[in-house]
């Protein structure tokens, strides 16, 4: 699967958690990635700003197939807000729009601001942003000095915490839905507190189940690579890694052609309770993961997502942690 001639890409099937540095755009990242493993298809999940750092899930092959359930996971965030000083990206990067004094608050008045937010809140998406209006994105109108109406939308904080209190910075750690904006997240708090902030810096500390440990920053993974590209593809994971909280089932070898050809198959009981929703499925034999099924009545498995098993040797290091 992952065999390689000269410079040419070759089939790589897996994922790589890059701790992406700032000042580089997601999208120049992956690139970076996939030139060092000479791989043929690549996409990333869940887009990082420039000025951003942290976990940026790179998926390779046949694990493009999990980018989706990937943007819809949570994401963990650890955020630094200078107080006082709005601007006009609601970041470090952007021009100084607006000051304001900072409110002689303690560590408890803090944490009672940000407990506020807990739970299911509105946001307005901020001007500076990639979504669309009319066709175009938000950020190209903002550049022109337009500003137009946009639809709060409904995000969830599962979790946040006052991490340090210093002068006008503020550090905090958020748990957090998909399609939460940290920027506006800040600047709401701020407004809470009454003052206004930007968001100083911000890394993402994990995008669902993977942590902080499993990645690999971007010097690393050339180091790596000066070896070859066969030494990086055997850091990667295996695109399964990714639906790791996901129940699991396995079919028994006869079924395998007919459910890699779209067609319900019987699936074995685990004991659990689950009769419907989204699982992992894998033959009973070799163990090879198949896809992502949905359990039906009658104890079958409907195939959702078909992943297909290299016909060649599998790649090397497949199941290893950065």
């Amino acid at each position: 699967m992952n065999t390689h001639v000269g410079d040419r890409p070759a089939r790589v099937d897996g994922l790589l958690l890059l701790n992406k540095p700032a000042g580089i755009t997601s999208n120049q990242a992956l690139q970076k990635v996939k030139r060092l493993l000479k791989a043929k298809k690549a996409g990333h999940t869940g887009s990082l700003d420039p000025a951003a750092t942290g976990m940026l899930p790179l998926c390779f092959g046949e694990a493009t197939k999990v980018c989706a359930y990937l943007l819809d996971a949570d994401k963990t965030y650890r955020v630094m807000a200078r107080l006082g000083v709005a601007t006009d990206t609601a970041d470090a990067d952007g021009k100084e729009t607006e000051t304001a004094d900072v409110p002689a608050l303690d560590k408890a008045d803090w944490e009672k601001i940000l407990a506020g937010f807990l739970g299911e809140i509105a946001q307005v998406p901020p001007m500076y942003s990639a979504l669309k209006k009319d066709g175009k994105r938000l950020y190209e109108l903002a550049r022109k000095g337009e500003v137009v109406d946009r639809e709060p939308r409904s995000v969830r904080v599962h979790d946040i915490n006052l991490i340090e209190l210093s002068g006008k910075r503020l550090v905090f750690r958020v748990h957090c839905s998909k399609g939460t904006y940290v920027r506006t997240l800040v600047e709401d708090i701020a407004s809470a507190a009454g003052t206004v902030a930007h968001t100083a810096s911000l890394h993402r500390e994990s995008v669902g189940d993977f942590c902080a440990e499993d990645m690999m920053d971007l010097p690393s993974a050339e180091l790596v690579a000066e070896n070859g590209p066969a030494a990086l593809r055997e850091r990667l994971l295996p695109p399964d890694a990714a639906l790791a909280a996901w129940p699991k089932r396995q079919i028994d070898e006869d079924a395998v052609d007919q459910f890699t050809g779209g067609r319900a198959v019987p699936v074995e009981a685990d004991g659990s309770a689950d009769s419907s929703g989204h699982v992992r499925v894998y033959s009973s034999g070799s163990r090879v993961f198949l896809g992502v099924g949905e359990l039906a009545d009658y104890g079958t498995v409907l195939p959702r997502r078909i992943f297909r098993p290299a016909t060649e040797n599998a790649a090397a290091g497949q199941g290893k942690k950065p």
